[in-house]
């Protein structure tokens, strides 16, 4: 993907350009460790015509604008005027209050460019502070990271296989949605067509998929040697479609067909699939499968999908749980990721494993309201060294707020039984996320 950042220092030449030039030159700092690939002027912008002869020559997915100085609203029309573009409007502390002269006045040409944002209806996000502020270097970070999320969801072709089952339907999504409101493509095949063709393969097709296999799982041998040959045809079924196709992230149904038409269940093909970079769900839930997806993204691993089966209020965890196709990569370094038999129909391979310890989680969904309308779910914690609590995979996730109240406010407020915990801290990027998409942030 080319992703490329522009920065567009605004301002006037009559406040103190010694000051402004200073941070001019540690704001491109800041800007090119964070991408390289950032466009940036020669010089400050302290002009309109200087302005336009800048944005003539650029084509960027994100405006980086920043007061280096006081500039009216006309500065901010010309760029909005030009792009269509997610907005980081960036002012600049005062860099001396000694009761002299104000030196950059930026915070006033903040409010004449936030205002004059909304009279065009635009979203945006907003940092106050200096290039060597912490809290201005992570903000702009995240908002870089969001609005690649956002390129990248416009190029993302997402797979349903199969539909939901009965009372699944939360997971159920409309193309047209999901190309409105996220930019993504949505396709769909049957499960059958996949079953098909793993039926398909020889012995000697499958055989570098059951290598594989057997490096990423451990136990496979106690499993019946069908069930595992049967496996290994539906990861190569799973893979090669994928390949064939560019999907990037994957909802497919499970249960029952997998068991009653084929014999063997797809758990833990999804499971490797996801440390493969084809972020899925199971059960079919789409919104699951992009929930996956993003997390992935912004945090570069592997992401749990599931559901939350347990409490306990001593110690502030909720436990998340799945039949078996948890990401090999989670699991507990002491047990690795196993082997096992799905826990109501007893036919295998499943994974079993309990995940191992992250210090900052985020708890993720995206969700829709009766109306039809998004909204995020985002709830912080961390997952705790435990193994596993039930037959299938879990997670342990101490939250940062009480997990009775959590749980008791989701139900309430009609939330969906799948959940995806993200390994690592992304509530500050999902809120970004939100925001830009004109999306409600539900934080728990």
């Amino acid at each position: 993907m080319n992703f490329r950042a522009a920065y567009i220092p605004i301002g006037v030449g009559t406040f103190h350009l010694e000051s402004a030039e200073a941070e001019f030159r540690k704001s491109i700092n800041l800007l090119k460790n964070i991408d390289e690939n950032t466009y940036v002027p020669d010089e400050m912008l302290l002009t309109i015509d200087k302005l336009s002869a800048y944005l003539e020559g650029i084509e960027p997915d994100l405006l980086i604008v920043q007061n280096l100085t006081f500039a009216n609203a006309a500065y901010m029309s010309e760029v909005l005027r030009r792009f269509d573009r997610p907005v980081l409007l960036w002012t600049l502390r005062e860099p001396v209050i000694d009761g002299t002269r104000l030196r950059l006045n930026s915070l006033t040409g903040a409010f004449s460019a936030g205002n004059i944002i909304n009279e065009f209806g635009r979203k945006f996000e907003y940092v106050f502070g200096s290039p060597d502020e912490k809290q201005v270097q992570r903000k702009i970070k995240a908002v870089f990271a969001c609005v690649k999320v956002m390129k990248q969801m416009r190029s993302l072709k997402l797979l349903q296989v199969g539909h939901t089952p009965q009372g699944f339907g939360f997971g159920r999504a409309l193309d047209a949605d999901m190309l409105k409101t996220f930019g993504v493509t949505l396709s769909s095949i049957e499960a059958r067509e996949l079953i098909e063709n793993a039926k398909s393969y020889t012995a000697d097709e499958i055989a570098p998929y059951l290598e594989d296999a057997k490096e990423r799982i451990c136990g496979l041998e106690k499993i019946e040697e069908k069930n595992v040959e049967d496996f290994a045809r539906l990861y190569k079924a799973y893979k090669e479609y994928t390949e064939q196709n560019g999907i990037e992230a994957l909802a497919s149904r499970c249960w029952p067909d997998f068991f009653t038409a084929f014999g063997t269940p797809v758990c833990s093909v999804l499971g490797i699939l996801n440390d493969l970079g084809v972020e899925c769900a199971c059960e079919a839930d789409a919104y699951g499968a992009l929930s996956m997806y993003i997390a992935a993204k912004l945090t570069k691993k592997s992401a749990f999908f599931g559901d939350p089966v347990s409490l306990d209020e001593s110690e502030n965890t909720i436990t998340f749980w799945h039949c078996g196709m948890a990401p090999c990569s989670l699991a507990r370094e002491d047990t690795g990721a196993c082997a096992g038999v799905h826990c109501n129909r007893k036919i295998g391979p499943t994974l079993e494993f309990g995940c191992k310890e992250e210090p900052k989680v985020t708890i993720f969904r995206i969700g829709r309201k009766p109306d039809g309308t998004y909204r995020l779910f985002c709830a912080e914690g961390k997952a705790l060294d435990k193994p596993r609590q039930f037959f299938g995979t879990s997670i342990v996730v101490e939250t940062l707020n009480p997990c009775s109240g959590i749980i008791n406010k989701a139900v309430k407020d009609g939330w969906e039984p799948h959940f995806v915990v993200a390994m690592g801290g992304i509530s500050e990027e999902i809120k970004i996320l939100g925001n830009l998409l004109g999306i409600e942030v539900c934080s728990f």
